[in-house]
Order: structure tokens, then C-alpha cells, then sequence
């Protein structure tokens, strides 16, 4: 049977028919509304817990110091000149905030702010700097001032490299320090590989002649024992007559007469006269063996006093200087 139905049966259906299609829409719009805050709520919370700082991680630096570090240290004063350049090689130099007096390689370092030299470190502007990290060494860095800027809440992670091992090492390790170990690990690895090919040259001769480095004018001060100069010396193949006595020994200019060395190397600051002069007064001696064989080098003093990858440069240089004869053509 039909039922049978008027205009106005037909207008209520439709009346009926568009309140639930808009009931439904709003109740999807209610439900995309929802969604939509919980979406912007989570965003907000990550970018709430993004603002916090990660916690900070407690590592051992190279003097056996347990030292708590930031995760990602943004804010580096280096406080010796060999410190800032390992840190432009591993290209974090935008994380340095502060160099001491003589960082001057690469030449970006020439723009940071100075914190005065690595042997007289200035702790108001270095505290100025408001680092969250300062990175120091053994060698030079005076202890107090390591010991004030911990005590203020400054983490300072000191290194120690005394030979081309531990340089190598501690490049390793600032890239870990800096998470960039990938950088800090290839060149290891390379500076690895160059010390084997030179340890490979040096192996082809029993010669080992007596070698007097010297780092100090006035007073003449060479490198003894436990430094990465005498470790050098000897990698290239030549006896060390500073060894033995402490790390940096001083020396009268008949001590080193007597000590009779064959090869004399003098690390010079560039466009410096007095070094020439140095030279000049070694070669003034006929019976000093370096002065007979005319074997008085002067070499750059950042390649070869730097513990950084260029040391390796320093090494090769003076291989040639003890050795010539290693890298003679065949007739």
C-alpha cells in the first residue's frame, strides 16, 4: 500500500535532512577541532622541552679531573693557541667565543675577543664571555686560574699532549667533546697514516744525529723528556741531547757547545731579525759540529710548538732537515 504524502511531509523530510547534515558537520568539525589542539599542544611541548638545556654529561679530562659538560657547548673560550686552531680544524670555529693573545691561525681567528696570553690568562674577561665551556692545557694554562673558573660554575676540560700520540689523541677527543667526531676521527686518521709513511722513511737509515732544538732566546731553553718536541726529534730519526733533563731545560751557551750536536733546529717567530742573529752566533763556532756542516735551521715556531694537526708538517720538515740524504734523487 502507498502512503501518500503532501508538500509539506516533503518539506519537513528536507528540514529534517539538513539538521542532521549540519549536526554531522559540526560534530566532524568539532572532532577536526579537537585534533587540531592536540596537535598544537604537542608542538608546544617540544618545543617547550627543545628550550631546555640537555643535561650534562660528566666525562674525565686528560689530568684524570671528573668534569660535568654540556652536550652541545656553544659558547668555547680556548685558552691556549693550539686549542683554538683544533677547534677551526674540526670547523666548530663558530662555537668560539674567546682565544688568548697569539691565536692567529686560521686567520678567523684574528677576530675573536682576546683573553690575554695562555701563561697570563685574564679571568674577568674570559668570566665576561659568559662561557659554557673552556677548553685548557697542562702545558702553559696557570692551575689557580683553572681552579677559580671551576669553582664559579665554568666546566674546564684540560688537556695534556706531550707526544704525537696523545695530539693525536686529544684531536680525537675535543671532536668528541664538540660531537663532531666524524671531522676529529678522518683527521686522525690521516695524520696516523703520515706518521707511518714517515716512520717507514726513517727506518731506512741506522744514522741518528745528535739534534739540539731550541725554543728560548735569552735564556736559551730547549725541550727535554716528555714533550711532543723530543718526540719529533726522535720520530724523525735523530738523538735528542736535551733528553733527560726536565721538560723545558734552560741552558749557558757552553752546555750546548759541549753537548757537540750536529744538527742545531731554531723555532722563529716570522719577520724576526734577532733569529737570523741567533744563527749567525751558532755558526761563529768552527769545532760546533752544526756550525762545520753549516746545519743551522731556523724553522717556524707555530708549525713545530703547536700540538695540532700541523705538527705533522713540523715532523716532515724536519725529517728532511736530519735526514737530506733520505730524500736524495737516484743517480
Amino acid at each position: 500500500m502507498l502512503i501518500k504524502t503532501d508538500k509539506s511531509d516533503k518539506d519537513m523530510v528536507k528540514i529534517i535532512f539538513t539538521i542532521y547534515v549540519k549536526a554531522h558537520d559540526h560534530s566532524k568539525k568539532q572532532h577536526e577541532a579537537k585534533i587540531l589542539l592536540i596537535k598544537i599542544a604537542l608542538l608546544i611541548v617540544v618545543l617547550f622541552l627543545s628550550c631546555i638545556p640537555a643535561a650534562a654529561k660528566t666525562v674525565t679530562d686528560q689530568l684524570g679531573r671528573k668534569v660535568e659538560l654540556p652536550h652541545e657547548p656553544q659558547r668555547i673560550v680556548a685558552l691556549a693557541p693550539s686549542i683554538s686552531e683544533i677547534i677551526f680544524e674540526l670547523d666548530q670555529g663558530s662555537r668560539l667565543k674567546g682565544v688568548t693573545q697569539y691565536s692567529d691561525y686560521p686567520p678567523q681567528a684574528l677576530q675573536l675577543p682576546r683573553v690575554g696570553s695562555y701563561v697570563r690568562l685574564d679571568l674577568e674577561k674570559i668570566v665576561a664571555l659568559n662561557p659554557d665551556l673552556c677548553l685548557a692545557t697542562k702545558d702553559g694554562n696557570p692551575k689557580e686560574i683553572v681552579d677559580r673558573l671551576q669553582s664559579m660554575q665554568i666546566p674546564v676540560y684540560v688537556v695534556d699532549p706531550h707526544d704525537l700520540t696523545t695530539v693525536i689523541h686529544t684531536i680525537e677527543e675535543i671532536g668528541s667533546i664538540l660531537n663532531a667526531s666524524q671531522i676529529a676521527n678522518s683527521l686522525a686518521d690521516d695524520m696516523r697514516e703520515r706518521l707511518e709513511r714517515i716512520r717507514d722513511r726513517v727506518a731506512q737509515t741506522d744514522l741518528r744525529p745528535r739534534v739540539f732544538i731550541q725554543i728560548g732566546i735569552s735564556p736559551i731553553i730547549s725541550a727535554g723528556s716528555q714533550t711532543f718536541l723530543h718526540d719529533l726529534i726522535t720520530t724523525a730519526g735523530g738523538l735528542n741531547v736535551a733528553a733527560g733533563y726536565n721538560a723545558y731545560p734552560r741552558f749557558s751557551r757552553e752546555q750546548v757547545l759541549a753537548l757537540s750536536p750536529d744538527v742545531i733546529i731554531i723555532t722563529s717567530m716570522a719577520r724576526q731579525a734577532v733569529f737570523q742573529e741567533v744563527k749567525a752566533q751558532w755558526s761563529r763556532w768552527p769545532d760546533l759540529p752544526a756550525a762545520r756542516d753549516q746545519r743551522i735551521f731556523l724553522v717556524d715556531s707555530d708549525i713545530f710548538d703547536r700540538p695540532t694537526p700541523r705538527l705533522l708538517n713540523g715532523l716532515e720538515i724536519l725529517v728532511k732537515l736530519i735526514h737530506p740524504q733520505l730524500f736524495e734523487q737516484p743517480r
